[in-house]
């Protein structure tokens, strides 16, 4: 048998420490909270968070609203009612709708949004599709690409 097999048995329970009942209980007078100070006091000593005085970590911290992503995947953002104009069984990518002049400016990989009508057959190529654009390309008779 070794010291570490000595335990309790399950179920008994330690007795608490009997505070401020005289020298000879080993925790008279301040009870083991020293002499003076905040945390000697009666009561609770500070409140989860408190740091003295500093400006609180759930303080300093910004809130709910607005955060910046970092690193933000931007998008040339096209909607499919846009594409109505072009020729019938063309392919259409960000070159093709740049010089077309629907989109003027590349603001990084295609992006085609639900919104607007088509009833043109189109091979579209793009980095996203949104359900509902996909959904309008396929049921004019075009196919989706994703690049």
């Amino acid at each position: 048998m070794k010291i570490t097999d000595a335990q309790p048995k399950k179920g008994s329970k330690k007795r608490g420490r009997r505070v401020g009942r005289g020298i000879a209980a080993g925790q008279g007078a301040s009870c083991g909270f020293g002499m003076r100070g905040q945390k000697s006091r009666s009561g609770r000593s500070t409140r989860p968070g408190f740091e003295g005085g500093q400006m609180p970590l759930y303080r300093r911290v910004p809130k709910l609203k607005h955060f910046t992503v970092i690193n933000r995947q931007a998008y040339t953002v096209v909607n499919v009612g846009s594409l109505a104009g072009l020729a019938a069984g063309s392919t259409v990518n960000l070159a093709s709708l740049m010089e077309a002049g629907i989109v003027t400016t590349n603001d990084g990989p295609l992006k085609l949004l639900g919104d607007g009508d088509l009833s043109v057959k189109l091979t579209v190529e793009a980095a996203r599709f949104t359900a509902s654009a996909k959904e309008k390309i396929e049921a004019a008779g075009g196919t989706c690409t994703v690049v």
